[in-house]
């Protein structure tokens, strides 16, 4: 193996790496991002003036308006962010698809058209 096939094999498994914890933060978003979804959507159903909010280690009672416009607010960022994350999700996986077809000796544009048939 040469040198500069040691050094694509070195970056493919950087790059793997970086995607396994880019999935994992991705995961966590969406995980976040639904339970923002229900707590708003209990919001929404409820006739109290008034909900507790945890708020580090504690609940405060706090107005039900502002509670579920504080949610909405994050929502947005936690979705942001998500869309951000995807982004480089989505890179990271044609930087590997390219190192892979480089390493076994294909043209990138015929390994493009390997994976467009498998659709």
């Amino acid at each position: 193996m040469t040198e500069m096939d040691q050094a694509k094999v070195a970056q493919f498994e950087r790059n793997r790496m970086q995607l396994m914890n880019t999935s994992s933060q991705k995961q966590q978003m969406q995980i976040q991002s639904m339970t923002m979804k229900q707590a708003l959507d209990e919001l929404a159903t409820t006739k109290e003036k008034k909900v507790y909010k945890a708020v580090g280690n504690i609940l405060i009672l706090d107005d039900t308006t502002k509670v579920k416009k504080d949610l909405q607010e994050k929502k947005e960022s936690i979705d942001l962010r998500l869309k951000t994350v995807e982004k480089q999700e989505e890179s990271l996986i044609n930087k590997l698809n390219k190192l892979k077809s480089e390493l076994e000796g294909k043209p990138v544009s015929e390994a493009k058209e390997v994976k467009e048939n498998k659709k």
